[in-house]
């Protein structure tokens, strides 16, 4: 960790595990951006005690919080082999007090969908891109040994969907993106629909096409990103909410480099995301280390 002693008071280590030669940390804060209390998780291998090591940001999904993929990837192994640190923030504001944030599991709480709202109520603190494209990469930056230059960014679902439009809305800043089960096309599923309209306002309003990668995808003109599309054709949300072919068909006529991996018999879970996390980090690794 860096001497950056005003940052650093601002964080509290809520806990530490020693896990391949590493450290598995979680770090609350006082967020300005969501005006509450966040957790992130953050593993340093143990390459991070010499000098500073590229970052991989996660991006969970629906109903998770900071420990789901920490506790179920098995991604520490790989982090470690191959000298990355790996950033997990929950996935929404929490104890905001904002009417019907707790009604379900995919809106509110545990469902920022790493926009920024712009209806009341949640605009104030549902402004989870800004959050994780710009106050956690810098806190993360003033207090670890982690890159500014080399970072990439992945998720799963709803977190698949944030990778996209932060790698898109934020042309150079990743080296690399990738997800599973990605919600590709948010504007034309059930999950997306119901967000955005409760986030953004109706379609009429036009905004839905700015957090949306495939329609984002279709007018990027920043410098080269590949991004790696992971998807299990057994999972059970595939025709209703994800729609990868629809973001790799605008990819290619815009000519984004993109790949995607259909997995036979592979469904929407955590052991889906075990069975490829390295194969991800892999994919990574080639631009961070590069």
């Amino acid at each position: 960790m860096t001497d950056s002693t005003d940052v650093m008071a601002a964080l509290n280590e809520v806990s530490s595990n020693r896990s391949f030669g590493g450290y598995q940390k979680v770090f609350s804060h006082d967020s300005k951006e969501l005006g509450c209390q966040m957790n992130f998780a953050i593993y340093l291998p143990p390459q991070a005690e010499d000098g500073e090591v590229p970052v991989v940001y996660w991006l969970s999904g629906l109903a998770c919080t900071e420990q789901n993929f920490i506790m179920k990837s098995g991604v520490q192994r790989y982090a470690s082999e191959h000298s990355i640190i790996v950033v997990a923030p929950d996935t929404s504001p929490r104890g905001c007090n904002i009417p019907g944030e707790d009604d379900s599991y995919d809106f509110g709480t545990g469902a920022g969908f790493y926009l920024d709202a712009t209806q009341e109520p949640w605009k104030k603190n549902y402004r989870m891109f800004s959050y994780v494209s710009r106050e956690l990469p810098e806190i993360v930056t003033s207090n670890f040994p982690a890159s500014k230059e080399r970072q990439s960014i992945m998720g799963h679902s709803m977190g698949g969907h944030g990778a996209l439009i932060c790698a898109l809305k934020n042309p150079g800043k990743y080296r690399s993106v990738s997800t599973f089960a990605a919600i590709c096309n948010p504007s034309v599923g059930n999950w997306g629909q119901k967000a955005f309209s409760g986030y953004l306002g109706p379609v009429e309003s036009k905004s839905w096409a700015d957090w949306d990668a495939t329609e984002l995808v279709k007018k990027y003109s920043g410098p080269p990103v590949e991004i790696l599309l992971d998807q299990g054709k057994a999972d059970p949300r595939l025709e209703t909410d994800l729609f990868p072919e629809n973001f790799v068909r605008a990819c290619k006529e815009s000519e984004i480099p993109v790949i995607l991996h259909m997995r036979d018999g592979y469904d929407h879970s955590y052991y889906y995301i075990a069975t490829f996390i390295e194969e991800h980090i892999k994919h990574h690794v080639k631009y961070l280390h590069a």
